[in-house]
Formats: C-alpha cells, sequence, structure tokens
C-alpha cells in the first residue's frame, strides 16, 4: 500500500523529527511504500520582521553600538543552522517534494496515496497548524476511496481550541477517517466531545521502536561519547530552571551535557553562526545512550528517557501543555517523575528508583495494541 504521512513541517526538532523516522520505519517493515509530506515552514511575517528590526536598531543606538541587528536568518543561514538536520532528513526519512504552501496539498494527488496518516506530533493543534483542514485530510474528495487514519494525533492540550467554524469544518472531516488514533487521553475526551467521534489512545510513534534502532543510527553515524552524564534537555530555559539543573549537578556529582546549539541567532547573529548550528540528531540520541541521568521539560526528552531506561525529571511544562506530560507517564505508572516548579527539588524524588522491567513489560503491550491498531485500519478493501 501507498502511504503519505502527513505531519508538522521539518524543522530543527529533535523530537518531531524522530517520530517521523519511528513511524515512517515502522510502516515500512509492515510491507508498505511510505513517504512523508514535505512542507515549507512558516516565514516569519513582514511585521514581526520590521518591529523586531526597529526594536534591535533602538537598543543599539541607546547603547551607542552598532552591533547586529537583523534577528532573523537569510535561507543560506538557516541551511547552516539546519545542515545536520537536513541531512539526517534526506538520509533517512522519504519524503514528498517540497510543497510550499497549504494550497499544495491538491498536488499529492500525482502519488496516488492509498492511504494518508495524519500525525504525529500536535498536528491538530490550531496555532500550529495554518491550514486545519488539511491536518483533517480535506484536501482529498470526499467521495475518494483513499483510505483517511490518524496515529497519535495531538492536540496539545486538554482544553478545546478550535473556532466554533474550525469545529465545524473539522468534525464533518473526520467522520470520514477510517480510524482515529489520539497521543493523548485527554485527546479522547475532547474528540467525543466536540466531534463525536470514538477514539482510541495510542502511543507515540518514537516508543513503537527498540532502543536499538536508534543506536543503530548513532553507530552508522560514528556518533563519540558524550563528555557528561547529566543530560539536559530543555525548551524554555529560565534562570530558575538552571540553577535547578546546577543543583541537582552538585547533588549527584554528575556532569552536566546539553546537546543543544550553543545560542540561538537572534542572540548571536551572523558573525557567530557557528554557535547557532544544531548538532546532528545522532548526537542528541548519544546523549541518552551515555546518560546516567536526565532532566528535561521536552515531551519527546521524557519519552527517550524512558525509551532508554535513564532514571529522569520531567519539569512540567504549562506553556507548551502539561496534558502531554501527564498522558504520558500516567501509561506507565510515572506521574511522581513530574516536577511541576523549579524550586520543588525533592531528594526522594531525584533518587527515588524507576522500576523499568514493570515499565518495559507495560511498553511491550501498548506496542502490540498500537500495532494492531495499525494493521487493523490499513486493511486493504
Amino acid at each position: 500500500m501507498k502511504i503519505g504521512i502527513i505531519t508538522l513541517p521539518f524543522n530543527p526538532n529533535y523530537g518531531g523529527l524522530l517520530q517521523a523516522f519511528a513511524l515512517q520505519t515502522v510502516l515500512k517493515r509492515m510491507g508498505h511504500e511510505v513517504w512523508s509530506v514535505n512542507r515549507k515552514t512558516r516565514d516569519m511575517p513582514l511585521s514581526i520582521m520590521i518591529i523586531s528590526f526597529a526594536n534591535r536598531l533602538i537598543k543599539s543606538i541607546l547603547k551607542r553600538k552598532i552591533g547586529v541587528i537583523r534577528s532573523w536568518a537569510t535561507v543560506k543561514e538557516v541551511q547552516v543552522i539546519d545542515q545536520h538536520v537536513i541531512r539526517f532528513l534526506s538520509e533517512n526519512i522519504r519524503t514528498t517534494d517540497l510543497l510550499k504552501s497549504e494550497k499544495d496539498f491538491s498536488n499529492l494527488s500525482r502519488y496516488e496515496f492509498d492511504a494518508y496518516i495524519v500525525g504525529s506530533d500536535q498536528v491538530w493543534r490550531p496555532k500550529y497548524s495554518p491550514s486545519l483542514a488539511n491536518h483533517f485530510l480535506g484536501f482529498i474528495d470526499g467521495k475518494s476511496a483513499i483510505k483517511r487514519i490518524s496515529y497519535a494525533a495531538s492536540f496539545g492540550v486538554d482544553n478545546w481550541e478550535f473556532t466554533p467554524e474550525q469545529t465545524d469544518e473539522c468534525r464533518k472531516l473526520v467522520t470520514r477517517f477510517n480510524a482515529v488514533g489520539v497521543r493523548e487521553d485527554s485527546a479522547v475526551k475532547l474528540c467525543k466531545d466536540n466531534f463525536g467521534i470514538d477514539a482510541v489512545q495510542v502511543l507515540d510513534p518514537t516508543l513503537l521502536l527498540a532502543k536499538e534502532d536508534y543506536i543503530t543510527l548513532v553507530e552508522n553515524d560514528n556518533i563519540p561519547e558524550c563528555k557528561g552524564t547529566l543530560l539536559t534537555y530543555v525548551l524554555d530555559k529560565s534562570p530558575e530552571k538552571l540553577e535547578f539543573i546546577s543543583k541537582i549537578a552538585r547533588e549527584t556529582g554528575l556532569t552536566e551535557v546539553s546537546i543543544m546549539p550553543k545560542s540561538i541567532f537572534r542572540d548571536a547573529g551572523s558573525r557567530r553562526i557557528s554557535d547557532c548550528i544544531f548538532p546532528p540528531v545522532t548526537a542528541w540520541l548519544r546523549g541518552f545512550m551515555d546518560a546516567e541521568y536526565v532532566i528535561t521539560d521536552s515531551f519527546h526528552g521524557t519519552a527517550f528517557a524512558i525509551i532508554f531506561n535513564k532514571p529522569f525529571l520531567a519539569l512540567g511544562n504549562k506553556k507548551r501543555g502539561m496534558t502531554r506530560f501527564t498522558s504520558l507517564l500516567k501509561v506507565f505508572g510515572l506521574e511522581d517523575r513530574i516536577i511541576l516548579s523549579a524550586d520543588s527539588l525533592l531528594t526522594e524524588k531525584l533518587y527515588a528508583p524507576i522500576d523499568f522491567k514493570h515499565v518495559n513489560e507495560i511498553l511491550a503491550t501498548k506496542k502490540q495494541e498500537a500495532m494492531k491498531f495499525l494493521e487493523d485500519s490499513l486493511v486493504p478493501h
């Protein structure tokens, strides 16, 4: 069967890239031909560019120093910053030709896909989806026999963010789906309450592969060992979180390591662009391989700590959606690994052992359920 996967546009997001890699790998192993739909990320609005430029110019003048003013990268600079991401994508994920706009979804008809799978990641969160209808397969003719499936689609939050108009449009489209699999337990309720459909909770695609699959990627890339053993993957840095991490490093005696760029472009500018380059995806994976402990405020950071059986603490990330953390950890009985405030480090939580034998048994059962969901959903007419 020829399958097209629709997820969020590819960018330097390790979890987003690896969930796409994982779902495609699983479907290929099932014997399908699979493409992930390649889409251009949204350009920075001109108004934001003007405001950003003006703010930085004013600051420079006030400081009587005209330094780096431009806070956005050019296309060529983005290619430098994303060079390792681009290579991982080209080597490990089969993609369609680039869709330059949401209108280009209609061009996918030339691939003659037998099925579309929407997911994973926050594909059903309005703020991340310029055209929600495309994430509900609105570009397919209503009478088409093409299979429509969602796998681990996420709303990102446990409250309803759709407008009434979006709700009506997407309700009509989702009722045409052959199967609806969502990532969070809260999404099951949201689908029932707002779409009137019964959805099934399934594992994030990254959890469908074994850690050996990821280790193979690392070994093929000849990534050297990490220089630290306290892996930190923090997306929303704050002084409180950084002090929290330093406190854990002092408490445990572990050496802190972060597999992230040294700086971001809006702070570094073109003169220090080398500091903005995202490390290889496989270097990020190597961090989990070599870690003795993991601190993260990322959903996928938490998922990979579980995959690699590493003790961890998850910093509750309300800005990015708490339900993603609580839902994932609830599956494995690990809700106590969440820290809700950076100043609430509890020694008993830090050293509390995790029964990974039990976690792995649950994971094996949930994998079987997820694979059955995919197999049943893709049965030919």
